[in-house]
């Protein structure tokens, strides 16, 4: 099967060697995904404006693999506070609660730079 690959632009792709996105035959993987401005910084400190981001940022790179939010069936989302939950559960809901993904939200205690307080990792299964 063919492998293709997808990249944001994150400077953190090429320091680590990673892809934003993998698409091998239907399925598609996305990478955690933090709110990275152009500058590495984090985009805003609010929870649910991290949230909205990532999750636009992955339905980008899904797009760009020629999937749909529909495809999404798998979330993982990391937060560093469990408090924030229902801010990141919201932009969920908003990105791709249509399609009904199994889900998992779960509490780190934190991420490789500071300032991130959200983690967003998705599957797709183009159909």
């Amino acid at each position: 099967m063919e492998r293709r690959h997808v990249s944001s632009g994150s400077p953190w792709e090429v320091e680590i060697g990673f892809s934003r996105a993998v698409r091998v035959g239907p399925f598609i993987a996305v990478s955690g995904t933090v709110a990275t401005g152009p500058d590495g910084e984090p985009v805003s400190q609010d929870v649910y404006e991290q949230a909205r981001f990532c999750f636009r940022r992955i339905l980008d790179a899904i797009a760009e693999a020629g999937g749909r939010h529909e495809d999404v069936v798998r979330v993982r989302m990391y937060v560093t506070s469990r408090e924030t939950w229902p801010e990141v559960a919201r932009a969920f809901k908003e990105a791709v609660g249509s399609a009904r993904p199994a889900a998992t939200l779960i509490e780190v205690s934190d991420f490789i730079a500071p300032g991130f307080h959200v983690e967003i990792e998705a599957d797709a299964i183009v159909s």
